[in-house]
């Protein structure tokens, strides 16, 4: 029977809470909007989120828990994960869809990481809400429907979720099709792929490819990495509305984070000085200001 000693233990936001952090870790303006149980666990992410410079509306839920992913790490290995979590209930979803409607016209980038536990329920109804505001949505996704995600602005799937919906994917061309197919038949604007060793592409629904090859580091934990890219192609929606960054500088930048954060153990967030370590001051102007 394998027994573990505790020697320390870290809380750390996670979900979209790690994409908010990751923008305000960047000097970016945002609003975490979640559904939390009435439990500790909830109070610690509200304690979190304000030491991390995120404003937050969080719906308190009594029938439901925080959702809590308790990881048992040794030697820089995850041995194995434990998940606690239950879905909101009704009266949850109706209070945060409230809420949105009530904060949206305030804000200029609309995030929404899907992590199939039941808080985006509205989903189709938020994304909807804001593309007639003219606000741009930038999708996390989650499961094989993307018509879930119609109308967004960016939807960005790793391949393994990619292929979930489209099936195997062959070579380069044949992800490009596929990618486009999806785009018409959801009308989504951009869809971009994490390819993990192989780094990103950017499909666009004017035909235009971008792909930016990863960059070569130790990786110790993949956790992450994907709400750093969410984040800062946020931000990029957003400053490039003003056109201040274009979206091969954006992808480097993206690149770039995730490259970092996979060389962190467990769920973690970059922040601009390291990558102004990493790539230097010219990209830092272009990511700040926004309120996502």
């Amino acid at each position: 029977m394998p027994i573990v000693t505790i020697s320390q233990t870290d809380e750390r936001l996670g979900g979209a809470a790690n994409v908010a952090h990751n923008i305000a870790a960047l000097g970016g303006k945002c609003t975490l909007l979640a559904v939390v149980g009435d439990d500790a666990a909830g109070r610690k992410m509200a304690e979190l989120a304000g030491r991390a410079g995120i404003d937050y509306q969080l719906t308190i839920d009594k029938n439901s828990k925080t959702t809590i992913k308790l990881r048992i790490i040794a030697q820089k290995q995850q041995l194995v994960r434990t998940d606690f979590e239950s879905p909101p209930g009704p009266d949850g979803l109706i209070a945060t869809d409230a809420t949105f409607s009530e904060l949206l016209d305030q804000y200029q980038v609309v995030v929404l990481s899907d992590y199939g536990k039941g808080g985006l329920a509205n989903i189709e109804k938020w994304i909807h809400s804001a593309r007639a505001k003219n606000i741009p949505v930038v999708v996390d996704p989650k499961g094989g429907d993307f018509s879930r995600y119609r109308g967004a602005t960016l939807v960005t799937p790793n391949l393994q979720e990619f292929e979930q919906v489209v099936g195997s994917v062959s070579d380069d061309t044949d992800m490009r099709i596929k990618a486009n197919k999806i785009m018409q038949t959801h009308n989504i604007q951009q869809i971009l792929v994490t390819l993990s060793a192989r780094g990103m592409v950017l499909f666009s629904n004017d035909d235009k490819v971008v792909h930016r090859p990863a960059k070569a580091r130790e990786v110790y934990d993949v956790s992450g990495a994907g709400d750093s890219v969410v984040a800062i192609m946020a931000m990029y929606i957003g400053a490039q509305r003003r056109g201040e960054i274009t979206t091969a500088a954006a992808l480097d930048i993206a690149n770039c984070a995730a490259g970092i954060v996979v060389g962190k153990l467990g769920t973690a967030s970059v922040n601009t000085d390291e990558l102004v370590a990493a790539f230097g001051a010219a990209f830092d102007a272009a990511l700040s200001g926004d309120s996502i």
